[in-house]
């Protein structure tokens, strides 16, 4: 696999990375295969693995911790998120750090993942939620300075709420911020306005997630999918949304060339940005894992197709069901 470099920190990363939400926080999952199919991305090459302690309270970052010691010879980067205080997801205008991010709060819950992972030190530890009028907070900077220093983090990263990319941009400025997590996808190409540009800038790595809206990318839904109780897809997926997201994939197939599935056209797209160092997919099956690192392997598309796909951004705003 490809390799890039993480920003500043100059890791080098496999481009394609895991996202651990699913195999820890979604229904339908089988533990033993997922966990085989983490032990396969690793195999073929992926480095780079995101969990937080809100996935299943710890749970991901208890399977993160075994995949780790599983393989001392495969150097992992392992990343964890706060969560926020109040368990607001996601922040609010107005939100206040004392209820969200408090000092005693950031040192509290990395303590946690650490004793959750079963390791020493957090490779980068990001925010789960985050506003942009924290950015000059002392408070929070003073928490993670004091955490690095101790080596018990040897990053600090943010992850932006869905469809605010321009969210973290004053933070950015703070040089105190050496990743971002944002949604990016062929829907989702807001990033690239502003948020793409000031990371390049500033050597800030980006993790690009959600490369499949929430798997609408991948070409499985249709207008009557639906998900058991208790799944968060079913409050995100709300007819609203899943209603014109289906039509927008629908308007996507037409472009997608032979031989190819809309999900690696998807996972392909947002690989061909320079700017991205690592997509973080949730893969809870070993199929995902190698049709994925082959669509990473088939590298960046063709420019006429790039072009192409600029025509399906879609701007949206978030919403009660956004999340």
């Amino acid at each position: 696999m490809r390799t890039r470099t993480f920003g500043r920190t100059g890791w080098q990363v496999g481009e394609l990375g895991v996202g651990m939400w699913g195999v820890a926080g979604w229904t339908g999952t089988d533990p033993e295969e997922a966990g085989r199919a983490l032990q396969l991305a690793v195999d073929l090459g992926c480095t780079f693995f995101d969990t937080a302690w809100a996935y299943g309270d710890g749970a991901s970052e208890r399977l993160l911790g075994e995949l780790v010691r599983a393989n001392p010879d495969h150097p992992l980067v392992v990343a964890t998120k706060l969560p926020p205080r109040n368990r607001q997801w996601p922040s609010r205008r107005g939100d206040l750090l004392e209820d969200t991010f408090p000092p005693d709060h950031i040192r509290e819950y990395a303590e946690r993942s650490l004793a959750n992972l079963g390791l020493d030190t957090i490779d980068l530890l990001q925010f789960h939620t985050w506003e942009d009028d924290w950015a000059g907070d002392e408070r929070w900077q003073r928490a993670v300075a004091a955490l690095r220093d101790e080596g018990l983090i040897r990053a600090v990263g943010v992850s932006i709420n869905r469809w605010e990319p321009w969210n973290a941009l004053r933070t950015l400025e703070t040089g105190l911020v050496d990743a971002v997590q944002v949604i990016y996808n062929v829907f989702d190409q807001a990033p690239e306005d502003e948020l793409l540009p000031a990371c390049r800038e500033r050597d800030v790595a980006v993790i690009a997630r959600v490369p499949f809206d929430e798997g609408s990318l991948t070409g499985v839904l249709t207008h009557d999918t639906t998900w058991p109780e208790g799944d968060w897809r079913a409050t995100y997926f709300v007819p609203e949304n899943l209603h014109a997201t289906v039509d927008r994939v629908e308007a996507l197939r037409p472009l997608v060339p032979e031989g190819m599935t809309i999900a690696e056209l998807a996972l392909r797209f947002v690989l061909s940005s320079p700017d991205v160092a690592t997509v973080i997919p949730g893969m809870r099956r070993e199929r995902n894992v190698r049709a994925n690192a082959g669509a990473a392997e088939a590298g960046r598309l063709p420019d006429e197709l790039l072009g192409a796909l600029r025509g399906h951004r879609w701007d949206r705003e978030p919403t009660e069901w956004s999340q």
